[in-house]
């Protein structure tokens, strides 16, 4: 009788808890898996900053020439389409690594960007550029090194799990409050300043990071073979990675109307940065485990980071275009002498548009 109750309880599976049930899901990805979403998000970004300084060029070769829109260029759609190139690998990184990751990783656009503007477009080296490209490096090795070297196969039992999870409800309370007050700031008191609005564009950012990871995660578990694609919780993060990438590029653009590029691109690399890897601590539980020497690196590996792009982004020379309503005085036919010509300042057209309108009358007069 003890026999058969000893054979009957090895036979028998004790119940899993829906804890224990979703943590059998997790499990290591070998490392080439790991390494593979480090190299398609390092070539993914280099793709990027290959397609900003292709359509850069583009634009200053139309403002030269002053003949078609930039639109109708063929590089500059070639940059278009080698950009999509790019976030798509990005996009398909999260698949393979933690997020937590792969958004630092964005500080290797900044890098290649400085390096193909240097050479190609004969931009000079400043040493600020020379320290933060160093800055930089330092910083993406230390994060490749001490980030965690595990993820989870994303399915959508996980997601789910994740979603109704005690520590995630309260992280998106705290983010709906906070946005909402940001943005009554920004809409209702007019407080037009760069941190608030980087701010909302960060918020949204992290949204964005836990939905792209968990659809490009499901969709690289359907390839391998495992449908996520029939599940409602993939079409709602679907939703989700579409709505706040939509509202995060609007008031990105904001941004760029209202301030410099040069204030934007770094502010905003080290908010969405930040954004990123509370996203994937609270929601993927990515530093679960993580030892707390690599955590301390890790963390310094993202302030190098930051000084790098802010250092390489501070004060970028800008692309100057000629103010076609004034003409060169030594290309103006009937002059000979290559002086400029300028308003007397006691004159009441001085600095005016009737001052523009005498200098053009002179030179018919000239002419005829």
């Amino acid at each position: 009788m003890e026999n058969m109750t000893n054979s009957s309880s090895a036979h028998a599976t004790p119940p899993l808890t829906s804890v224990q049930a979703h943590r059998a899901e997790i499990m290591e990805n070998p490392l080439q898996t790991y390494l593979l979403g480090i190299i398609i998000s390092i070539c993914g970004n280099v793709l990027i900053s290959i397609s900003l300084n292709i359509q850069k060029y583009a634009h200053v070769r139309q403002s030269q020439r002053g003949s078609k829109p930039y639109y109708t260029s063929v590089m500059w759609w070639c940059g278009v389409v080698l950009m999509g190139v790019g976030e798509l690998g990005n996009f398909a990184a999260y698949g393979f690594a933690p997020a937590s990751l792969i958004a630092p990783l964005g500080c290797v656009s900044v890098i290649a960007s400085a390096i193909i503007s240097v050479v190609f477009l004969k931009e000079t080296v400043r040493p600020s550029d020379i320290v933060g490209g160093t800055l930089a490096i330092t910083g993406t090795y230390l994060l490749v090194t001490f980030a965690p070297h595990t993820s989870t196969h994303i399915t959508a039992h996980l997601v789910q799990y994740y979603a109704v999870s005690w520590h995630f409800l309260l992280y998106l309370f705290i983010e709906v409050i906070i946005f909402c007050i940001l943005l009554y700031l920004y809409k209702r008191r007019n407080v037009k300043h760069i941190v608030i609005v980087i701010l909302l564009v960060a918020l949204l950012a992290s949204l964005t990071v836990i939905s792209v990871k968990a659809v490009s995660g499901m969709i690289t578990e359907s390839i391998k073979g495992q449908l996520q694609l029939i599940y409602p919780i993939f079409y709602v993060m679907l939703v989700v990675m579409v709505a706040s990438c939509a509202f995060q590029i609007k008031f990105l653009n904001q941004a760029m109307k209202m301030f410099d590029a040069t204030e934007v691109v770094p502010i905003n690399f080290v908010f969405f940065t930040a954004s990123a890897i509370v996203a994937g601590i609270v929601f993927y539980q990515e530093f679960e485990g993580l030892a707390l020497l690599n955590i301390f690196m890790f963390l310094f590996g993202c302030l190098l980071s930051f000084l790098g792009v802010f250092l390489i982004a501070r004060n970028r020379p800008k692309i100057k275009q000629q103010d076609r309503n004034f003409i060169a005085m030594d290309r103006i036919p009937g002059r000979r002498h290559t002086d400029k010509v300028q308003p007397e300042a006691k004159t009441p057209t001085y600095g005016s548009l009737a001052a523009k309108l005498m200098c053009n009358r002179a030179g018919q007069t000239d002419e005829s």
